[in-house]
C-alpha cells in the first residue's frame, strides 16, 4: 500500500475511534502521567503537569505531557513508544470532575496553610468541581518571590502512567541535580526531583518537584521554582523555597484527600484508542516518512510529538503539537485562510533567548472543525541547542506540507 494510502487509513481509523474533546490537552495532562524528555520539549519550559493545568488556566497553548511504552504502530513505521492509550470518556471531560465538595478559595486556603511563614498572593485555583483541582500562586518567604502549586487528579493505579510518573529521567535526556524515588509503607511511590525548565541548567529556573502516584489511583503532582514564574524567567533567588523534606510533606498532606475523593476514578489505559491527541508521535513519523531522512531519536506524550532526523548534515529536531480548541482565542490574528477553510501562520526566526544559534521554522494551523496543529523544525536535536546545522533538515515548504497534509481533515471532521 502507498504511503500516502497507510497515512490516510491511519488518520481515518484514529479519527473515528477519536472523540473530540474541547480541553484536551489539560485533561490529559491532568489525568495522566508524562516522559520526562518530552515534557521539557514540549512546554518548551516544561514544568510539570501543574504547568498544563496553569497553561489551561490562562488559556495559553502548548504540547502535552503525556508518555508510555512500546507500542506497535499503523502504516509500518517504527514502534510506536505509545502512552497507555487511554482516551477520555464518550461524553466528555465532564465527567472527570467531582461534585465541588472542595471549592477552589478551599484549595487555595490548603495550600497557604501547608507553607511556611510568608506571603502568598496572585492566587489561581480551581476546586473539585473541575477537571484537575488546583492551587498555586507566587510565595515570598523575604528571599525573593517563588511560583509555587499543586495539582490533583486521578490515573489508574495499574497502568504505566503511575510508574512513568515516579520514574527519573535518564540524564541523557534531562538536566538534573537530584532524582529520588521511594517506595512508601502503604505502596505509593513517590519522585523527588531537581531539574531545570530548560535543558541547559546553566541559564534555566530551577524546577524542584514531588510527586504522590497512591494505591488509590491519586496522583498530587508539587512544583516550585526559583523564580514567579517557569517560562523564559529571572531567577529572584538561588534556590526554591521549600527543601525537598517539605514538599515531600506537601503532598503527603492528608488536607488533600477530600479533594481526591470528590474525583471519579479514572478509566483504565487500556482503552484502544489512537487518536492524534493520544498519540502525535505516531502520527509525526508517519508524516514524515516519505521524505526518507534517518530518524535519530522519537518520541511523545499525548498530543506532542517529536523526532530527530540526522540526514549525515547534523541533527534536526522536528515536533508536531494537536490539540481540540473550542475557538481562536491565542491563535494569531495575522494568519493566512487557505482555500479550505485552514488557518495557518509560518514563522521563521531564533527558538529563543535560551537557545543562542537556534532557529526554528513553525507553522501553526488551525482546522474549521478546532483542530490546532503546530509543526515546528529546529537546526539542533533539542529546543536549547546547540546547533548542529545552519537550518532545519526540513524545509520550510516541508513543514507546511506536514502541518497541512490533506488527512488532517479526516481526522478534524470526527
Amino acid at each position: 500500500m502507498p504511503l500516502e494510502d497507510e497515512l490516510g487509513e491511519a488518520l481515518r481509523s484514529a479519527g473515528a475511534a477519536f472523540t473530540p474533546d474541547p480541553q484536551a490537552l489539560a485533561a490529559a495532562g491532568e489525568r495522566r502521567g508524562r516522559r520526562l524528555v518530552a515534557r521539557r520539549r514540549a512546554a518548551v519550559a516544561g514544568g510539570s503537569v501543574l504547568a498544563l493545568a496553569l497553561i489551561g488556566t490562562a488559556g495559553a497553548w502548548t504540547g502535552g505531557l503525556i508518555g508510555g511504552d512500546g507500542r506497535r504502530e499503523v502504516a509500518s513505521a517504527p514502534p510506536l513508544p505509545g502512552r497507555g492509550t487511554v482516551r477520555p470518556p464518550a461524553d466528555g471531560p465532564q465527567e472527570r470532575a467531582g461534585t465541588g465538595a472542595v471549592t477552589a478559595q478551599q484549595m487555595t486556603d490548603i495550600l497557604k496553610s501547608l507553607l511556611p511563614a510568608g506571603q502568598f498572593t496572585q492566587s489561581e485555583s480551581r476546586g473539585s468541581d473541575d477537571q484537575g483541582p488546583m492551587a498555586t500562586g507566587i510565595f515570598d518567604d523575604g528571599k525573593g518571590q517563588a511560583r509555587i502549586g499543586i495539582l490533583l487528579t486521578r490515573i489508574d493505579p495499574a497502568g504505566a502512567m503511575a510508574k512513568e510518573m515516579t520514574t527519573c529521567p535518564e540524564r541523557k535526556n534531562v538536566a538534573f541535580d537530584s532524582c529520588e524515588e521511594e517506595k512508601l509503607p502503604d505502596g505509593s511511590r513517590l519522585l523527588l526531583i531537581q531539574s531545570y525548565d530548560y535543558d541547559d541548567s546553566r541559564k534555566s529556573v530551577k524546577d524542584w518537584r514531588a510527586t504522590l502516584a497512591t494505591p488509590q489511583g491519586y496522583l498530587l503532582d508539587a512544583s516550585e521554582y526559583n523564580a514567579p514564574q517557569s517560562k523564559q524567567a529571572r531567577p529572584t533567588r538561588a534556590e526554591p523555597p521549600l527543601a525537598m523534606d517539605r514538599m515531600k510533606a506537601l503532598v503527603l498532606s492528608e488536607k488533600w484527600r477530600p479533594a481526591l475523593e470528590d474525583l471519579p476514578p479514572a478509566p483504565s489505559e487500556n482503552s484502544p484508542a489512537k487518536g492524534p491527541e493520544e498519540d502525535a508521535e505516531m502520527f509525526l513519523a508517519t508524516l514524515l516518512r516519505g521524505y526518507e531522512i534517518p530518524v535519530a531519536d522519537r518520541g511523545g506524550d499525548g498530543g506532542y510529538g517529536y523526532v530527530v532526523l540526522d540526514d549525515g548534515k547534523g541533527r534536526s529536531l522536528v515536533e508536531l503539537r494537536v490539540q481540540q480548541v473550542k475557538d481562536s482565542t491565542g491563535f494569531p490574528a495575522d494568519a493566512t485562510a487557505q482555500a479550505d477553510g485552514v488557518r495557518a501562520k509560518v514563522t521563521q526566526g531564533p527558538a529563543g533567548e535560551n537557545a543562542p544559534g537556534v532557529v526554528r521554522w513553525t507553522v501553526d494551523t488551525l482546522r474549521p472543525g478546532g483542530m490546532r496543529i503546530t509543526v515546528s523544525a529546529y537546526n539542533a536535536p533539542k529546543q536549547t541547542g546547540p546547533a548542529s546545522r545552519s537550518a532545519p533538515a526540513l524545509t520550510v515548504e516541508q513543514v507546511k506540507e506536514v502541518a497541512l497534509n490533506r488527512h488532517w481533515k479526516d481526522v478534524d471532521e470526527h
